[in-house]
């Protein structure tokens, strides 16, 4: 690959990721969904474990989903839990013509339903993903969030 198809493929992700989020955020399963590779892998698995107190503030999302149809639904949405991610700065590196790896630093701001212990969750971390390319099209094949940080707002 030359250095404008790298950019280009670049570009490319940088838009797949923003669609994740913005599915996620909008209660869009199928937006979400049309964007992971259809044998994803998505380890969610202690994503919302505090590494500072050891505490999961969602026990509920530690999970690994396998395959596109996994994710099922409107993900958060479902359960009444409002999202609002922040994915500013990424490393992305190509590898070759159909596969890259990247690394997303994120935050996050969840409004939880009432009538539990919570009533915002924020957190800050990663996202470790591998994407792939198929036929046009990049997805997002592999995908890890590790927390840096999460912090709980009491409900009242």
């Amino acid at each position: 690959m030359d250095a404008i198809q790298k950019l280009a493929a670049v570009e490319a992700i940088k838009l797949l990721k923003a669609r994740y989020f913005r599915g996620v955020d909008t209660g869009d399963g199928a937006l979400v969904r049309s964007v992971l590779a259809e044998d994803c892998v998505l380890d969610y698995t202690d994503c919302f474990v505090d590494p500072l107190t050891g505490h999961d503030h969602f026990p509920a999302l530690s999970m690994v989903m396998r395959g596109r149809t996994a994710y099922s639904g409107n993900g958060l949405a479902e359960i009444g839990v409002v999202s609002a991610h922040y994915g500013p700065n990424c490393e992305i590196e190509i590898e070759n013509t159909t596969s890259a790896h990247g690394i997303w630093s994120m935050s996050d701001r969840l409004i939880m339903p009432e009538g539990g212990p919570v009533r915002e969750l924020l957190g800050h971390g990663h996202y470790h993903e591998t994407y792939v390319k198929v036929e046009d099209n990049w997805y997002i094949k592999t995908l890890r969030l590790v927390r840096t940080r999460v912090e709980a707002v009491p409900a009242a």
